[in-house]
């Protein structure tokens, strides 16, 4: 994984960053933004990833977008504009086909930046935002992220020990195929259990969740922090007043309808385009400077 130039910003930015990317991709339909999201999501997950990123849009995001936006118009009939009815004299219609596609889009889109969140909101940093705000239910949560990465890491760890000595769920035919599996299931269960013992305890012993516990931090909001919280809040209001004037507004059904391209519909994509293309755009000038002070030396 690469190391993100965004990443070392203060967690309460990458918080609201995250959070109002998510939001505006869930809640606007209308094509542009959506087309805007995804390529912000995908540019920022391959900066994060690299090729195990591309990788992961080409073999599950791809085929995940191409079934659902096929799916909507065989089950969905809604819409005025019949293309061609099927054989069950279902028609399908140009507005179904539209929305599936958008919901479907959203849907990657959503999945996309999750991966980015996961990349740069680490555990750690969940905990320092909202520790003292709501320390158990923080906990969880911080845990919960952990748990498939972690899990699938001591998973991994327990078929090569279990391989090693012929016990591997691969090994032989499909009855000790079975009885190696369910004893991995076993090992892995019991690793479970005692890990989320130890972890309670370990917890409890440091006085997690008392009202006059204190705790180290190495975050602090300096002044690059505030500089781009400027930059994040005027971009925000050009997208809310955007978003109050009807720019992202668009209507599927009965008939699709999409409001006139205007100026400042033009000035609220730009905006948009520029809160997705962020982290990217930090990414590149942190390089940049990188390169330039690496040239004079």
């Amino acid at each position: 994984m690469r190391r993100s130039a965004f990443a070392a910003y203060h967690p309460f930015v990458n918080f609201v960053y995250f959070a109002a990317v998510l939001a505006f991709c869930m809640l606007w339909m209308h094509p542009v933004f959506q087309a805007i999201s995804l390529l912000g999501a995908v540019v920022n997950a391959v900066l994060l990833n690299g090729r195990r990123a591309i990788r992961f849009q080409l073999r599950f995001m791809l085929p995940l977008f191409v079934i659902m936006a096929a799916a909507n118009p065989m089950f969905s009939h809604a819409g005025v504009t019949i293309l061609f009815y099927m054989k069950d004299g279902n028609p399908v219609t140009l507005e179904s086909i539209l929305y599936g596609a958008a919901a479907s889009a959203m849907y990657v889109t959503v999945i996309v930046w999750f991966s980015c969140y996961n990349a740069v909101m680490t555990s750690d940093k969940f905990m320092y935002l909202f520790g003292r705000i709501m320390p158990a239910l923080s906990l969880i949560f911080a845990m919960v992220l952990r748990f498939v990465p972690r899990y699938m890491h001591q998973l991994k760890v327990i078929s090569d020990a279990q391989a090693c000595i012929g016990r591997d769920y691969r090994q032989g035919g499909w009855i000790r195929r079975a009885r190696n599996g369910i004893r991995m299931l076993s090992i892995m269960t019991t690793w479970a259990l005692e890990n989320a013992i130890e972890t309670a305890d370990s917890m409890k012993s440091r006085g997690y969740g008392l009202p006059n516990r204190t705790s180290f931090s190495i975050f602090r909001f300096d002044r690059r922090d505030r500089r781009l919280s400027a930059c994040m809040a005027g971009l925000l209001l050009v997208l809310v007043l955007g978003a109050a004037s009807g720019a992202n507004a668009i209507r599927y059904f009965p008939s699709v309808h999409v409001q006139a391209m205007t100026a400042f519909s033009v000035l609220v994509y730009a905006a948009y385009l520029t809160l997705c293309l962020l982290p990217a755009l930090i990414q590149t000038w942190e390089d940049w400077k990188w390169k330039s002070i690496r040239s004079r030396n």
